[in-house]
């Protein structure tokens, strides 16, 4: 009697359709993802031509023209950057900015790098951190009107705290020795928070390990900052120096509402300036080129920030 055998059949391999088939299947992806990203970047994209690009290739075209609102442009070739460079009052305003900017971001730097250090090491309170940030959230127009109010030479509370003392009182914003240095620290006092809580971010990324470790072999709080933070936190640091001096270099708010470019120019920083030349003089192609000539110096100085800081490399490996 035969017995039928009770294993299964065999299975062959799939062949030609058969065998390519999983394979589309296990590669087949849900459609209409581009379509989607493309409705959330379309916004920003938007604001990007509109606000930003145009806005620089016409500011670039307006730089070799003579152009006042009331006619059309007239090309007037390399006229007004031969008019730039030899302007006395340009180079005065470069002057004053590159001071300023020296002013604010020296003392910015330090004071943010002693408060981010003292977040991190004493205490993570959420409540100190927002009490840090709060002059950040205030306009630099309101910023600049409460400091002059407060610095006034005659009524400011400042002057009134320093007559007390026996002091003569300080013209601050009305000095040209004083101008500058009070404008760089108001804007120190309102941007040192925010700067403060981005190099925090970046010392929160160095492992707690390396200070234990350090502990351990006896290092002090002082060795281990210049031997651990400072060479952990330095792209961090690289790229918080590169966005507060472009903005520094832009200053222009804090300087309208207090000084007005005064005294005798002594606060006539280069984006105050061509505003003056634009809007109060109506020389758009002059204001043009000048502000072309700012867009290559702050390029300039963060390519060279980026490559000397060694912004883009990291020593946690």
């Amino acid at each position: 009697m035969t017995v039928a055998s009770s294993s299964p059949p065999s299975r062959l391999p799939l062949r030609g359709a058969e065998a390519v088939a999983p394979m589309k299947k296990a590669k087949a992806r849900p459609r209409g993802d581009g379509a989607l990203a493309a409705v959330f970047i379309a916004p920003a994209m938007l604001g990007f031509l509109v606000f930003l690009l145009w806005p620089t290739l016409r500011g670039i075209w307006l730089s070799f023209t003579r152009y006042n609102l009331l006619t059309p442009a007239e090309f007037v070739g390399l006229d007004n950057y031969v008019r730039m460079v030899n302007d006395p009052i340009f180079w005065d305003s470069l002057w004053v900015t590159v001071e300023y900017v020296v002013l604010n971001i020296g003392v910015q730097t330090v004071a943010a790098l002693a408060i981010a250090v003292l977040l991190q090491r004493l205490t993570q309170s959420s409540l100190l951190r927002g009490i840090v940030l709060t002059p950040y959230l205030m306009s630099n127009v309101v910023a600049g009107l409460v400091w002059l109010w407060m610095l006034d030479t005659q009524l400011g509370i400042g002057n009134e705290i320093i007559s007390g003392l026996g002091v003569d009182r300080i013209p601050f914003l009305a000095d040209e020795t004083w101008a500058i240095p009070t404008i760089a620290l108001i804007n120190v006092w309102r941007h040192v928070g925010y700067t403060a809580l981005l190099l925090f971010a970046g010392l929160q990324a160095i492992p707690n390990d390396m200070y234990e470790a350090a502990r351990v072999d006896g290092a002090s709080e002082w060795r281990m900052f210049w031997r651990i933070t400072m060479p952990l936190l330095r792209p961090v640091l690289a790229v918080v120096l590169i966005m507060t001096v472009i903005g520094s270099f832009q200053v222009f708010d804090t300087v309208a509402v207090t000084t007005a470019g005064g005294p005798a120019n002594a606060t006539n920083v280069l984006q105050y300036y061509i505003y003056g030349s634009a809007f109060g003089r109506f020389q758009f192609g002059y204001a043009s080129a000048m502000s072309v000539a700012l867009l290559v110096v702050l390029s300039a100085i963060t390519v060279l920030q980026y490559r000397l800081t060694r912004a883009g490399q990291s020593d946690l490996g």
